[in-house]
C-alpha cells in the first residue's frame, strides 16, 4: 500500500504541474487513474481485489482491463501490459521502453486535439498522434515525461444513441 501511495502523491504532483504549464482555462486535466501494465492479469486482479480486498469499480478478473478504487474512485487500474504496446503502436526505443512499461499515468482532458497542440508547443514530443480507441470509448494521445514514463491524455468519445 506503501508504494501505491508513493505512486499516487507523485502523480499528483506531476498533474498539478502539467496542469500549471497549459492555460488552465482553455484544456483542464484531471488525474483520471494510475495503470499498472501487468503481465499476468488475472493474478494481479486476484491480488488487488482479494489480497489487498480493493473494491472493484470496474472489469472482473477474466477481462483485460480492471479498476479498483483507491479513496479516488476507479483510481488505480490494471491492463494487460502487451495490449498497452500495441495501442502505442509498439514504439521503438533505443532502451526498449515498451517492454519496461510498468504503469501509464492516465489525464482526462476535455479536447485531445487542442491538449495535444498546446502540449506539442511547449516541445512535447508525442508518442502517438490523437487517436480514437472506440473499443475503449476514447480518443487518445501518448507522450512521455522527461524520465521516460508513459502518459496518456484522453477525452470520452461521443456517446452514440
Amino acid at each position: 500500500m506503501k508504494l501505491i501511495t508513493i505512486i499516487v502523491l507523485t502523480v499528483f504532483s506531476i498533474t498539478n504541474s502539467l496542469g500549471q504549464n497549459i492555460n488552465q482555462k482553455s484544456n483542464d486535466m484531471k488525474l483520471s487513474n494510475i495503470r499498472l501494465l501487468v503481465s499476468d492479469f488475472e493474478k494481479s486482479f486476484t491480488f488487488y481485489n482479494e489480497t489487498l480486498r480493493l473494491k472493484c469499480t470496474w472489469g472482473n478478473k477474466d477481462d483485460v482491463f480492471a479498476s479498483f478504487d483507491i479513496g479516488l474512485p476507479s483510481g488505480l487500474a490494471i491492463f494487460k501490459a502487451e495490449l498497452m504496446a500495441d495501442a502505442i503502436g509498439g514504439e521503438k526505443a533505443e532502451n526498449d521502453t515498451v517492454s519496461n512499461d510498468k504503469f501509464a499515468i492516465v489525464i482526462e482532458v476535455d479536447n485531445v486535439d487542442k491538449a495535444f497542440k498546446e502540449l506539442q508547443n511547449k516541445s512535447i514530443k508525442f508518442i502517438t498522434e490523437p487517436k480514437d480507441m472506440k473499443v475503449w470509448g476514447i480518443r487518445v494521445a501518448h507522450f512521455r515525461d522527461p524520465d521516460g514514463n508513459l502518459i496518456e491524455i484522453f477525452s470520452n468519445l461521443p456517446k452514440l444513441e
